[in-house]
């Protein structure tokens, strides 16, 4: 029997891997390119909620910090209770803009 040649599909679907693993672009070992594949899209995946929970946490501690240098013993957790009591609906990252730029504004926010 002769032998035959596959198609390209295969050698497509390879080539698109080696291109996606940069790293490992010489090497011809298929099964570890699938797997640093694998491994790079869970990282990614995992990172892009990590990061939107670091920036919750870096907004929560500028509304704090500036909080507490308008009324001493006042903070982060009894004004968004506060803020809610009064029907007053702001997400964390617009209240964390207005803490950082215009501090006045804030301290009104505060007196409702």
């Amino acid at each position: 029997m002769t032998r035959i040649s596959r198609g390209y599909i295969a050698r497509r679907r390879r080539t698109k891997m080696r291109s996606f693993a940069s790293g490992w672009s010489r090497s011809n070992l298929t099964r570890i390119l699938t797997q640093h594949q694998i491994k790079a899209l869970n990282s990614s995946y995992r990172d892009r909620n990590k990061k939107k929970i670091k920036f919750r946490r870096l907004w929560i501690t500028r509304i704090n910090a500036v909080i507490r240098k308008i009324k001493e013993f006042y903070s982060y957790s009894k004004f968004i209770n506060d803020l809610y009591t009064n029907g007053i609906i702001l997400n964390r990252k617009i209240i964390s803009q207005v803490a950082i730029l215009n501090k006045n504004c804030l301290y009104q926010i505060t007196k409702i």
